[in-house]
């Protein structure tokens, strides 16, 4: 895997208590960095940006104020401050975890760097992603909040953020981390797992793929999934894995190529 960039985001609801705010998983985060490290210590030519949701850190907040929705008022403003303090607290846990396991994180955050418009991304200094690559750091983005032409402020997702990277760093597969096994043609009775996904077959499925069972602004496993395809589309012979690393050895198994969950591609 020579000279090869995967972006990989660690889920919200995997690495904290999605179910309890403000709630970081310590030993999941250890265990995960540990397994990254190991990767990427077997394979010098692979370079990783990082990603990770917010969990029961921003979405709480976010959801007190509705900021997805737009920012406009004195008290949506503050909750828009307070969605990113929440969102950079859980980073640090994340920074924290990665450079005990020897990795050499550098977190950048999208609420200093990025505007969108409509939640569509119209700028972003990548400049630093791209030094920081250029050194062998690991750089580490998030769901965060935005200002926005149109809306004021919003939030954007890891997805989001990784939709338009994709276009700057021309990525080959992208990995997204979570506690779901992958995307159940039958959710939420989760009997049938979906092994892969091609653009011409999901408007025949897309009845069936739910939303989330916990709270998540960002749109739940529905949006995921019409994003990712959205971002295959415009980017030619990529491909999104969307699995659960919430056993150990998966996500290991998951950055050397093995399908673990479920695939999207063209």
């Amino acid at each position: 895997m020579a000279n090869e960039i995967i972006f990989l985001k660690l889920g919200g609801s995997l690495i904290t208590d999605k179910d309890k705010p403000y709630t970081p998983r310590l030993d999941k985060l250890k265990e995960l960095a540990l397994e990254i490290k190991t990767v990427l210590d077997s394979n010098p030519g692979l370079q990783v940006i990082l990603g990770h949701g917010s969990g029961s850190f921003g979405h709480t907040a976010a959801k007190k104020y509705g900021t997805r929705d737009g920012v406009q008022t004195v008290e949506q403003w503050y909750g828009f401050a307070e969605v990113k303090f929440q969102a950079a607290e859980l980073t640090r846990y994340v920074i924290e975890s990665l450079l005990k396991a020897g990795l050499p994180a550098i977190s950048i955050h999208p609420s200093s760097s990025m505007v969108s418009d409509n939640r569509i991304i119209i700028h972003h200094n990548v400049l630093a992603i791209r030094k920081s690559l250029a050194v062998n750091l690991l750089p580490v983005v998030h769901g965060d909040v935005a200002f926005d032409e149109s809306l004021g402020g919003t939030i954007l997702s890891t997805e989001d953020v990784f939709s338009f990277l994709a276009e700057q760093f021309s990525p080959r597969r992208i990995l997204l981390a979570g506690i779901e096994a992958g995307v159940w043609a039958d959710f939420p009775a989760r009997t049938e797992l979906v092994k892969q996904i091609q653009l011409s077959d999901y408007e025949k499925m897309r009845a069936g793929i739910g939303g989330s069972a916990s709270t998540d602004v960002t749109g739940g496993m529905k949006a995921k999934v019409e994003e990712m395809l959205e971002l295959v589309k415009k980017n030619k012979g990529i491909t999104v894995q969307i699995f659960s690393a919430e056993e150990n050895g998966f996500l290991t198994r998951a950055l050397n190529g093995e399908n673990v969950g479920t695939l999207l591609k063209e």
